[in-house]
């Protein structure tokens, strides 16, 4: 080959190179084209749905925190008629709110409603609706072991004290919510069957939790010490220890 073909040659291959991209373009050019044409259609569809989609999830939490807001001005409003005397009005609110989609209202206007059947004196009734709240799946727990409670104390006097304490055994143990009303009526239970070496322990503890009412704490205190058990003595003898085990531990 001359030394004159060698510029030919590289313009050629330029030219070449050039051509192939433009190829390349077009091939990649032609596949978009045939994939719009092929699928377009549903991608946009499902972007489509997508916002669709999204729209109406937005549309559902705000008609669920609507229905909401509205159930809590109907359970103040029904409290505050209950207050003002105007039960008739209060219990017709409650029973609706009853029915209610949203499980929190649907539970307090329950256990109002089981409460106010107590104070009328239809012990039966109300036993029943507390236990139909206990029971209830797709009530909050709290709600559910509250009515437990509520339902164990309406019927104390007409069952067996040891199925007391069985049923308030999950809600009997110190640092649960509802120790000392549990744990009270389950003192209570032991000391019916004669059993005042178990239920004072249960009224000491109850006594010493900080975060239970003030009445319930002196109550349990009282029926500790009437039981022979000095809670103020019995902390003394706790932090003893306490300290002791921390001096061993350091070797003192």
């Amino acid at each position: 080959m001359t030394p004159t073909e060698k510029p030919a040659d590289k313009d050629r291959s330029g030219s070449d190179e050039a051509f192939l991209r433009e190829v390349d373009d077009a091939v990649r050019a032609s596949d978009l084209s045939s994939l719009w044409t092929r699928y377009g259609r549903w991608l946009l569809a499902a972007v489509v749905a997508g916002l669709l989609a999204f729209g109406g999830w937005i549309i559902y939490h705000n008609q669920v925190q609507a229905a909401a807001d509205l159930q809590s001005e109907e359970f103040v409003d029904a409290m505050d008629k209950l207050r003002a005397g105007q039960e008739k009005e209060a219990r017709a609110k409650l029973a609706k709110l009853a029915q209610a989609d949203q499980p929190g209202y649907r539970a307090m206007a329950q256990l109002v409603e089981a409460n106010l059947l107590g104070e009328d004196g239809e012990t039966k009734k109300a036993i029943a609706l507390y236990g139909k709240v206990a029971g209830d799946d797709s009530l909050p727990q709290t709600f559910r072991d509250l009515a437990l409670i509520r339902q164990v104390s309406a019927e104390f006097d007409s069952i067996p004290p040891q199925q007391v304490i069985d049923r308030l055994k999950p809600l009997a143990t110190a640092g649960h919510p509802y120790f000392g009303s549990a744990g009270e009526l389950t003192a209570l239970a032991y000391m019916k069957m004669g059993k005042d070496n178990l239920a004072g322990p249960i009224f000491a503890q109850i006594a010493k939790q900080e975060d239970a009412p003030p009445t319930l704490r002196s109550r349990a205190q009282q029926m500790a010490g009437a039981l022979g058990i000095d809670t103020v003595q019995l902390d003394a003898s706790r932090n003893a220890a306490s300290k002791a085990g921390a001096s061993a531990a350091k070797g003192e």
